[in-house]
């Protein structure tokens, strides 16, 4: 079967491997000129099954307010005059029940194990290295407020059976001796061992390397115009570059899945969330953290990457405004910086935004659709780097024609 993938970001270089080794033919077809130039390009760098969580929660609507008018907040939303972002903040909003957080958690915490699982088949299977770090996620808590909510989150971690361990700033500092040259308030933290950090970029391009070596084909800097559609499936991908025919096709475009998928008459409850990473060369600085942190507080992560240390965060729902707005990833940069003044070369650090694709309850929207061969692989919001590699063989399960080993409720369009 020849499966054609749309998109050349992590994931869709992850279902192109998966796909590959199980004997398809492949090809990817991507507008960049080489692999992991979006959302992968420079993310935080975490792969954290058991970090991750939905946005929507019973606590957002009451911040809203305040979100909106406030620049500097973790969270920028703003307002267009386009009835899709209306639709989907509405859609937001309703997931914000404690119910509906609950659920939408456990199916995180759920689909985030089954991904790290899959992602280490990968590395077993490939021996491959993007400076991966599997020390766990360190997540630290400088104020009452932090501390207070952890007992929900650990709560929510037994229940998917997911070790978690509380620890005493000093303890902290032992496990991250970085730490102590912090003047930042530290009250607490929760280390997650079972969580890793890596760079997805090495990744990604490594993994297209070897996807290339089993006869993948890639079609970098070709641009998806439509689709050439008969008795009701697509038969062919139009592109600036000429029509490419297959059997199978895997829409994993991010945040621009949406646009060509209103080609086809599907709406899918994609948007795009602009996203914000500072990195700066650590050198043989002792002063550098190595083990990947969350600064709760401030929303914001850090991994150490070789001899470079990644910082990210923020979110501005602003459209697919691709420009970088300094400031906010000054923020960022400062946010680290704060925490570690003596990591690194912070005059000299690289700024980058990405868009994620997030819907409305932070989940995936993975598996078929009423074009019966058409997969869908998108909408992983900022757990695309953590969810790729489980995403991936859902799919090429789907293709092959065998049941998934994961349980795909809530995860496919039907639920919206």
């Amino acid at each position: 079967m020849h499966v054609v993938v749309l998109g050349a970001g992590v994931v869709g270089v992850a279902t192109a491997y998966q796909l590959a080794r199980q004997g398809h033919r492949v090809t990817v077809i991507d507008r960049q000129p080489g692999t992991a130039l979006e959302t992968s390009f420079a993310n935080a760098a975490q792969i954290a099954a058991a970090l991750c969580g939905p946005w929507p929660a019973p606590g957002v609507p009451s911040k809203l307010w305040g979100w909106l008018r406030d620049p500097k907040s973790p969270l920028r939303f703003q307002l267009q005059a386009d009835p899709r972002q209306w639709l989907w903040g509405l859609r937001f909003l309703a997931e914000c029940t404690h119910a509906r957080h609950d659920l939408t958690f456990r199916r995180m915490l759920e689909f985030g194990r089954y991904s790290q699982q899959a992602l280490a088949s990968v590395k077993a299977e490939t021996g491959i290295k993007y400076h991966q770090i599997e020390a766990g996620i360190l997540k630290l808590c400088g104020s009452e407020a932090t501390v207070n909510d952890l007992p929900g989150f650990e709560s929510l971690l037994r229940d998917a059976g997911i070790p978690a361990k509380r620890l005493t700033p000093a303890e902290c500092i032992v496990l991250e001796p970085a730490l102590a040259h912090s003047s930042e308030p530290l009250l607490a933290g929760l280390h997650l061992p079972t969580d890793e950090s890596g760079d997805a970029y090495l990744f990604t391009t490594g993994l297209a390397d070897l996807c290339a070596d089993m006869g993948v084909v890639f079609r970098y800097g070709t641009t998806i115009t439509g689709f050439d559609i008969e008795n009701g499936a697509i038969e062919s991908v139009e592109t600036d570059k000429g029509d490419i025919d297959g059997d199978a096709f895997v829409l994993a475009l991010g945040s621009y899945s949406p646009k060509l998928a209103r080609q086809l008459g599907l709406s899918l409850p994609v948007w795009p969330v602009k996203g914000y990473s500072a990195t700066v060369a650590v050198g043989s600085s002792n002063s550098a953290p190595r083990i990947s942190l969350y600064i709760a507080e401030k929303k914001v992560a850090m991994s150490r990457l070789g001899d470079r240390l990644r910082i990210a965060g923020m979110a501005d729902i602003a459209g697919f405004d691709t420009r970088l707005d300094p400031a906010r990833a000054r923020q960022v940069l400062d946010a680290g910086m704060a925490l570690f003044p003596n990591a690194g070369d912070r005059d000299n650090a690289e700024l980058w935004c990405g868009l994620r694709p997030l819907t409305p309850d932070g989940l995936p929207i993975l598996g078929r659709c009423r074009i019966p061969n058409l997969y869908l692989n998108t909408g992983h919001g900022t757990y695309g780097w953590t969810y790729a590699c489980g995403s991936a063989r859902v799919v090429s399960d789907l293709i092959a024609g065998r049941a998934p080993e994961h349980d795909l409720s809530g995860l496919t369009l039907n639920r919206f």
